[in-house]
């Protein structure tokens, strides 16, 4: 889940501020930076509905890296496949890929 804290660090990088935990209002972000503006509460808002659709649309790239074998797994098979002349490493990377497509 995006929090307005991911939210502030997308819209103002490097920016020195402190805030306390999630359920603080907005009142309570204190803005220490002289160098960037304080964005407003509505911006924050809007900063954390695009950063949550963003993480939302690539679930399953993250779906995809966690069904992946290890790559120490994937180099054994691609020896022996390239040894036995088989598909094992192609057959496991389509299944991981088929079974979690792209939207």
């Amino acid at each position: 889940m995006i929090t307005k804290k991911n939210a502030l660090f997308s819209l103002t990088p490097g920016a020195e501020w402190v805030w306390g935990g999630e359920d603080y209002p907005y009142a309570k972000l204190n803005w220490l930076d002289s160098k960037q503006t304080k964005p407003t509460e509505a911006e924050i808002d809007a900063e954390v509905t695009r950063l949550q659709g963003i993480y939302d649309n690539n679930k399953y790239q993250r779906d995809r890296a966690a069904a992946y074998p290890n790559l120490a797994d994937q180099l054994d098979m691609q020896y022996w496949d390239k040894k036995n002349g088989t598909t094992t490493w192609v057959d496991a990377v389509a299944k991981v890929k088929s079974d979690n497509p792209k939207p």
